[in-house]
């Protein structure tokens, strides 16, 4: 299928998350978003507030991060970042799974650590990705979170953080899609640069989080 720019744009999550980025790097992403109109601006979190304001009275969505990039901050703290989040109007929360209760297996755990969150974030009419960080777990594991995603009525499931040893890949994509619940969107990050890295040729993949989407469309025809 040929996409243009203006198809992929609301699919496209701008990425703001390196913590070299000054202030400056921050407001000019910011501004760069709202040019293309992407979906949304996924901002490191102290500045999220101001993010907000900037986006106001446009299409463009205010994220931010929760657990990042780790996963292992306790339930508490997630729920409490997500308070905080909305308050300083946030719309779309991506969340880290706790990746060390993921890997020993304790399944009632993950599952409240999602809840609180999505529970949080579905409250005040926002929504919620939940990243897997796939590139540390084995297909049981992207399986089951699939499965607890959709029964706890997340939003999206997301590949990776962008900040682990591997990103989005086609395999990966293609087995969230098939074992989420059509009504939770599949999302795509980390070391996304072009539009056959993440995986939007695959049917039923929801988008992308990316910090460079600008240069993608640029090498657009």
């Amino acid at each position: 299928m040929n996409y243009t720019y203006a198809d992929l744009a609301k699919m496209i999550d701008h990425s703001l998350l390196n913590p070299t980025m000054t202030v400056g790097d921050l407001e000019s992403g910011c501004k760069l978003a709202l040019a293309y109109d992407v979906a949304s601006v996924c901002i490191l979190p102290y500045y999220l507030k101001r993010c907000a304001a900037m986006l106001k009275g446009s299409t463009v969505m205010a994220s931010t991060t929760i657990g990042f990039p780790h996963g292992g901050h306790t339930t508490a703290i997630k729920a409490a970042e997500a308070k905080q989040a909305i308050a300083d109007g946030g719309q779309e929360l991506d969340m880290v799974v706790n990746i060390s209760q993921v890997l020993s297996g304790a399944w009632d755990y993950v599952r409240q650590d999602i809840a609180a969150v999505t529970e949080v974030a579905h409250d005040a009419g926002a929504k919620v990705k939940v990243i897997f960080e796939n590139c540390y777990l084995r297909e049981q594991h992207k399986i089951r979170l699939c499965q607890i995603c959709g029964e706890l009525n997340a939003d999206w499931v997301k590949t990776s953080t962008g900040y682990g040893t591997g990103g989005a890949t086609l395999e990966d994509l293609t087995l969230m899609r098939k074992h989420a619940p059509a009504h939770v969107q599949v999302k795509a990050a980390g070391g996304v640069r072009d539009l056959a890295q993440a995986g939007l040729h695959a049917e039923g993949i929801a988008g992308v989080a990316a910090g460079e989407h600008h240069r993608a469309a640029e090498r657009m025809p």
